[in-house]
């Protein structure tokens, strides 16, 4: 027994748990994890995906937003790492080698576009890109080296759907995987793994936590030998998620299907008004009829997201940028699903390969958020004013 108030300090006195059951999980911080004797140590290997051995490979609370995404996902496993970008890289160096061939949509996020043409082709792996709206187009560049298959359905800010049973089926006859980001639709719209995907990634970063202050990232894999290679991976790399941010994803995840629910139908209700409006182009939104796709949306999607975009006409999209500075409540900021709307104004000309963007290269991102929907739809159309104002302006000049 210690006896010195110096050791007394350093010792943390356990008390009873018994009777004390909290709603939510405790927030539980470790590095190091303690064992009971020698011989416990010298099997800490030993004690399988449930045990615990060092924090890097999860607590309590790590471990309980994993299974919890698990069991939406109708996973195998879930890992969860620091944000969305991170989830997709070490997804994919898992179960990439040097010579191995790797697909993207030509839709893929951006960054993960980068990180395959930066730095997977540096280790040696060949990239190639993909028209997800055309699976012939996958089929005829599928080869023997071809290892995974990488999309997003929908399109990362053109919202392109893609036929993901029929893309799973294509890539295991091949004998890759077939890797899909959730972001959009989160768990509870789309379920990629029962449409016969392999891998799948979420930002959690983004709807889940759903406050914009967090970012984390999650990788569920469909079978268990999948398991293994990503836990490598993070063991590796070194990377971890902390407790405190996944406390709160698991705070912001008690909420996602009210607040989901609430922003989709918002933004389906926007997406309808804004067709047709003379400075719109298109409005890109998959649960809208008119979307090219939507036979697939309703066919394997839950429900949407509140995120859709639109392009603009020639004549109108040079003055898109001024015409912004109009908003009031809508904030001009990156990411989305927080409780905040967003607008956010994207080129995405020089992000294809395998086709090709053919309207002005500026689209306006804009996630629904939680304000009132009368004040966000006067909002939007101040903004749709000036831009008009401003493109007869323009007009004129000429």
């Amino acid at each position: 027994m210690a006896t010195s108030d110096l050791t007394r300090c350093v010792l943390t006195p356990r008390v009873a748990t018994e009777g004390f059951d909290p709603v939510g999980i405790g927030v539980h911080r470790a590095s190091t994890i303690l064992f009971e004797d020698a011989a416990a140590y010298a099997e800490r290997g030993e004690r399988g995906e449930k045990g615990y051995s060092y924090g890097l490979y999860g607590t309590p609370t790590t471990r309980t937003l994993e299974e919890k995404l698990t069991q939406l996902e109708q996973a195998a496993r879930t890992f969860l790492a620091p944000s969305g970008q991170a989830a997709n890289a070490l997804a994919a160096m898992a179960f990439l080698n040097k010579g191995d061939h790797l697909l993207l949509a030509d839709t893929v996020y951006p960054p993960m576009r980068d990180f395959a043409l930066s730095d997977l082709v540096r280790m040696g792996i060949t990239i190639e890109f993909f028209d997800p709206t055309d699976l012939a187009d996958l089929q005829a560049r599928i080869r023997r080296e071809t290892r995974l298959v990488w999309c997003e359905s929908p399109g990362s800010t053109t919202m392109e759907l893609m036929d993901i049973p029929e893309a799973a089926a294509l890539a295991h006859k091949a004998g890759a995987l077939l890797g899909v980001d959730n972001t959009w639709a989160t768990p509870l719209n789309l379920k990629p793994l029962a449409l016969g995907a392999d891998i799948v990634t979420e930002a959690l970063t983004k709807y889940v936590s759903g406050h914009s202050d967090v970012l984390m990232g999650a990788i569920s894999v469909r079978d268990a030998d999948l398991a293994q290679p990503v836990k490598e991976m993070i063991g590796r790399m070194g990377i971890g998620a902390s407790p405190d941010d996944a406390s709160l994803v698991l705070r912001g995840f008690e909420t996602l299907a009210t607040r989901l629910r609430h922003c989709s139908a918002v933004a389906h209700r926007f997406a309808e008004r804004l067709s047709g409006d003379p400075v719109i182009g298109r409005v890109l939104f998959p649960g809208l009829p008119t979307m090219p796709g939507h036979e697939i949306f309703k066919r394997d999607f839950l429900g949407s997201s509140g995120v859709f975009s639109v392009t603009f006409p020639e004549t109108v999209a040079p003055h898109v940028w001024p015409a912004l500075d109009h908003l009031r409540l809508f904030a001009i900021g990156a990411s989305w699903g927080g409780t905040r709307s967003l607008a956010a104004p994207m080129s995405i000309g020089g992000n294809r390969s395998a086709t090709r963007w053919q309207e002005p290269d500026v689209i306006l991102r804009l996630s629904i958020g939680l304000e009132d929907e009368d004040e966000l739809w006067e909002d939007l159309q101040r903004m749709l004013s000036a831009l008009a104002r401003l493109s007869a302006a323009g007009d004129a000049a000429e």
